[in-house]
């Protein structure tokens, strides 16, 4: 780069020359940044999306390009949010591409020190049997002369990557089951 150039690029002389005093306009901008495009301009289309990971529900932009999620933006169109999220909700991105997502069921018997890969219809059975037998075990009619029809054999802690929504229907499911420990770690 000649010293010419170099001279002319020099963000002070633009200051002055651009009439850009404070140097937050156009004398700030470097030729790189003046090429860069936004991660979004590419995208097909944008649903719209609530942050999964608290109960607060700040309102998301996911971009779509192709069929692959490639951008997560707060969504400033929502009254919850006005467009900003927290460092959680700004890198949910990795829920969707991060190389670290499972896509099979694991499992690790009791006991055991090695993780096995299970078919989604082996685990799902799994599960609900082991709900069935729990709930059973601990199945109370009474309790101190009371009626209390619930089981103390099972219970449920929710998480915060679950929306509202779906922590209404698991605390919906638990209650039918019987169940009275229901509780989640979402709540503000």
């Amino acid at each position: 780069m000649g010293l010419t150039r170099w001279i002319r690029d020099w963000p002070v002389l633009r200051q002055w020359t651009e009439h850009d005093a404070t140097g937050r306009g156009a004398a700030a901008k470097s030729r790189a940044s003046l090429e860069l495009t936004p991660r979004t301009a590419n995208a097909d289309r944008v649903a719209k999306s609530v942050c999964p990971y608290c109960a607060v529900g700040c309102g998301q932009n996911v971009y779509v390009e192709h069929g692959e999620v490639t951008q997560i933006e707060g969504d400033p169109d929502s009254p919850v949010s006005r467009g900003r999220l927290c460092p959680k909700g700004s890198a949910s991105l990795q829920l969707t591409t991060g190389s670290a997502r499972e896509h099979k069921v694991r499992y690790r018997r009791p006991y055991g020190t090695d993780w096995e890969e299970l078919d989604l219809s082996t685990a799902m059975d799994m599960i609900a049997e082991r709900t069935i037998v729990g709930r059973a075990k601990g199945w109370q009619w009474e309790s101190d002369g009371m009626r209390t029809r619930r089981t103390m054999g099972i219970a449920s802690l929710g998480g915060a990557t679950l929306d509202n929504e779906e922590n209404y229907l698991i605390k919906k499911l638990f209650t039918a089951l019987g169940a009275v420990q229901i509780e989640n770690q979402a709540r503000i």
